[in-house]
């Protein structure tokens, strides 16, 4: 098996999935995985991208035995470091007669096809330079006249039989002699993905069916060179909620996207699987890595169009974050707060990317404490800055101006609830201090709820909107500890405490 991206541009679902399945059935069937790097298209391809799509493979937690990076008894594994290979046998195939050196110019070829259109047959080359004295045809090569070279597709129907789709089949009539070099002595995809499988030993080539068009000319080209033809799968498009193709406007389509986002790689990788095959024995859908080794098939996968559903995947990564372990997901948040904190930091970061920021230890563990608190709210990581917003930004003047926070402060029972809460904090030593305890908090609620006779949501959205600013949010017992730390240490925007934020609301109340 292999997979073959282009270094154009990022890595996309698309062929994030392609090199997923052609991973799962290597490693069931204990095959050869092959990493190669199609980069003839010299003017887009570029090291960055080659770079960036082996680094989102590994994330994806995909590993190969063969590649650029780590060698093997078939390489090269770049295409433009096997040109040598390529002309060679564009050269045996010309020497068989199975190829022909086509003169005709861009020009010529634009009016073939005008004509014919007019004449309403397939746009297809025709095939004229076909009958062209080979010694001649030579001789005007060597006299320096441009020239591409040509396959001879067959005089017979085109068969071959894909595990997704069946037996396929096309009819020579609409099947163009295909260019296998240009005149610039570039070789074409069609023809070198086809020199590169053969001598690499490809059994299966698994890709999306945006290739099926392409397959006949590559059995062709199989057929002419001699070679056993491999077993092909074509995978489905995959399409956005509107059941067009997936695009940028769908929102994140890169592999990258997703991981700046703080979606977990077994999460992609689990929902990536689903997106045309299914299981089988149900409907089950959440596995891991080893269990998809195990499932996966060929024989399962759809030709139908696979949607791609956002909120599946975010609630495949809302159990892939409940799964992994507290420390893996501190260290995985931490950068995102250090991007959110960036404008402040940068003043005193000293040149230093904002990821790597040298938090204090004491620091460290308290960002950690935040996300124990909000990651189960979120759907994934870059959610918790906004999350955490309010343990940050508090202001007191916004809540008590916030429509979502009105039918609260109109209940007869607020006035008395704040008034007794603002009265109890501001007279607590500990809560002035900095130093207040869930415990202590706790009995303090306890007496305004005696002496109000406020209970429930009466009692608790008041206290909660003087706290946080908002009527709802996170359990007492966890927020106050977090909020008075905090509160002590040096961060880019100081934490106000609870005591700080009962006065700064009341000043705000009083105004």
């Amino acid at each position: 098996m292999r997979f073959a991206p282009s270094p154009t541009g990022h890595l996309h679902v698309g062929n994030a999935r392609t090199a997923l399945f052609n991973w799962l059935l290597a490693r069931q069937k204990s095959g050869v995985m092959v990493l190669r790097i199609e980069d003839t298209d010299l003017e887009r391809s570029q090291a960055r991208f080659e770079d960036q799509l082996i680094d989102d493979l590994r994330w994806l937690g995909l590993d190969w035995d063969e590649g650029p990076d780590v060698g093997g008894p078939y390489g090269p594994y770049r295409q433009s470091d096997r040109l040598p290979v390529y002309r060679e046998q564009a050269e045996r195939l010309l020497g068989e007669g199975k190829a022909y050196l086509c003169f005709c110019t861009e020009d010529d070829l634009r009016k073939d096809r005008e004509r014919a259109m007019t004449e309403h047959r397939p746009p297809i080359y025709s095939g004229k330079c076909r009958t062209l004295d080979r010694a001649e045809a030579e001789g005007r090569r060597k006299a320096g006249e441009a020239s591409a070279i040509r396959l001879e597709i067959p005089e017979h129907p085109i068969r071959f039989h894909d595990i997704v789709h069946g037996d396929v089949e096309f009819s020579n009539e609409v099947v163009s002699d295909p260019i296998i070099v240009r005149s610039s002595g570039m070789p074409v995809y069609n023809y070198v993905v086809v020199i590169d499988d053969a001598l690499m030993k490809i059994t299966h080539v698994i890709r999306g069916d945006d290739h099926l068009s392409n397959t006949p000319k590559q059995v062709a080209l199989y057929e002419a060179l001699g070679w056993p033809v491999p077993e092909f799968a074509h995978l489905s498009t995959i399409l956005g909620a509107d059941r067009e193709r997936l695009s940028k406007r769908h929102g994140a389509t890169s592999i990258a996207s997703f991981r700046d986002m703080g979606v977990l790689p077994e999460a992609l990788g689990n929902y990536l699987a689903l997106l045309g095959w299914a299981p089988s024995g149900g409907t089950r859908e959440i596995f891991s890595r080893e269990e998809l080794v195990k499932e996966f098939s060929l024989e399962r996968v759809t030709p139908s169009p696979a949607v791609f559903d956002m909120e599946k995947l975010y609630w495949l990564n809302r159990h892939s974050i409940k799964q992994a372990s507290s420390e893996r997901i501190d260290r995985l948040a931490l950068p995102y707060y250090s991007r959110a904190l960036g404008d402040d930091m940068a003043k005193d970061s000293g040149g230093r990317p904002i990821d790597d920021y040298p938090w204090s230890p004491e620091v460290v563990h308290w960002f950690s404490s935040v996300t124990r608190l909000l990651v189960p709210s979120v759907d994934r990581l870059d959610q918790l800055p906004d999350r955490a917003f309010f343990i940050f930004h508090y202001d007191a003047q916004a809540a008590l101006a916030a429509p979502d926070n009105r039918e609260t402060l109109t209940w007869p029972n607020t006035d008395a609830v704040i008034a007794r809460f603002t009265v109890k904090i501001l007279e607590d030593e500990s809560a002035q201090s900095g130093q207040l305890t869930p415990e202590r908090f706790k009995q303090l609620v306890n007496e305004v709820k005696a002496e109000t006779g406020a209970k429930g949501k009466e009692l608790f959205h008041p206290i909660r909107l003087i706290v946080t600013g908002s009527h709802s949010g996170p359990e007492f017992d966890k927020l106050i500890p977090i909020l008075e730390e905090g509160s002590r240490l040096t961060l880019p925007k100081h934490v106000l405490s609870t005591g700080e934020r009962v006065q700064a609301f009341a000043k705000a109340r009083a105004k």
